[in-house]
């Protein structure tokens, strides 16, 4: 059985001041999220501005980002395209670098159909030996992914998982129900992360991880030793910033937010901007509330 951990951080990318990479900072920064909490680190995903990076970025992003944790926690890279020939070449120079698995989102602006999205990943899945997460978040893709679909999927041997971020709670039930017990269900949105994870889900693909990571991992921890009163207090007092990281596109206020708390990380490459001065008062109140700043 694979096991690719219970917290993932969908880590950000650091950029310089001239929106170029700041490698340097990448390693600083997954070392840093290894020390507080995390397991694994999904590399250039959506909250690591994976639009807008080149492939020569993506596969560099990668090999530092391992060197820097690899051995120590596990690195899973975000290799989906809406291209699925795309998807194939970036997943396999992942494999080469010697990633410990890779996320694909479902194919978005092209609206797949359910066969559509199989064939797609079970092309993806046959052309590596890496264990693949499957991503379902219609809200950026267009198209939502059904719990029949997840199954028929889950069959396939290295598809080992799902970062479900639909929304729909009754579909995370019906998930569960239908693959079997070892494929693992993650979370794709931490305010939902204590329900998915009542309803059969291992952990989360988390944001906040960034900047709370060890109470975001003490609260899987303690749900999974059944105080599940201790892990509703931890939700209830970390709500704030679950709610605050999304006040306007991802990853804006994470960013904006590491920035405060003394782990910078730049800006954001166009057409992302970064937060406004009314935006980054929300966010620092929060800090200063869980006693951060």
């Amino acid at each position: 059985m694979v096991d690719l951990g219970m917290v993932l951080t969908a880590m950000v990318t650091p950029f310089k001041a001239d929106g170029s990479m700041d490698y340097r900072r990448a390693a600083e920064l997954a070392q840093y999220l290894a020390d507080n909490g995390s397991d694994g680190l999904i590399v250039h995903g959506t909250t690591g501005e994976s639009p807008t990076l080149t492939h020569e970025e993506e596969y560099e992003l990668y090999r530092v980002v391992k060197k820097a944790v690899g051995g120590k926690i596990k690195i899973i890279a975000g290799t989906g395209s809406n291209s699925t020939a795309t998807t194939i070449k970036s997943t396999k120079e992942a494999e080469k670098i010697g990633v410990d698995g890779a996320m694909i989102v479902v194919p978005y602006y092209n609206k797949p159909s359910q066969e559509g999205m199989y064939q797609h990943y079970k092309a993806v899945a046959e052309a590596t030996k890496l264990p693949i997460i499957i991503y379902n978040i219609q809200g950026r893709t267009g198209v939502n992914m059904t719990a029949d679909t997840v199954a028929r999927l889950a069959k396939i041997k290295n598809i080992v998982g799902i970062k479900e971020a639909s929304g729909n709670m009754d579909q995370v039930s019906e998930i569960e129900g239908k693959t079997p017990k070892e494929f693992m269900i993650y979370s794709g949105d931490d305010d939902r992360t204590l329900e998915i994870m009542k309803r059969g889900g291992v952990g989360v693909i988390s944001v906040a991880s960034h900047i709370m990571g060890k109470e975001i991992r003490k609260m899987c921890e303690v749900f999974r030793a059944g105080n599940i009163a201790e892990a509703e207090k931890i939700n209830a007092r970390l709500s704030p910033l679950f709610k605050v990281l999304f006040i306007t596109t991802n990853p804006t206020p994470v960013k904006a937010a590491l920035n405060m708390i003394g782990q910078p990380v730049g800006g954001l490459r166009l057409p992302l901007i970064e937060a406004n001065d009314s935006e980054k008062e929300q966010i620092r109140k929060v800090l200063q509330d869980l006693g951060l700043l």
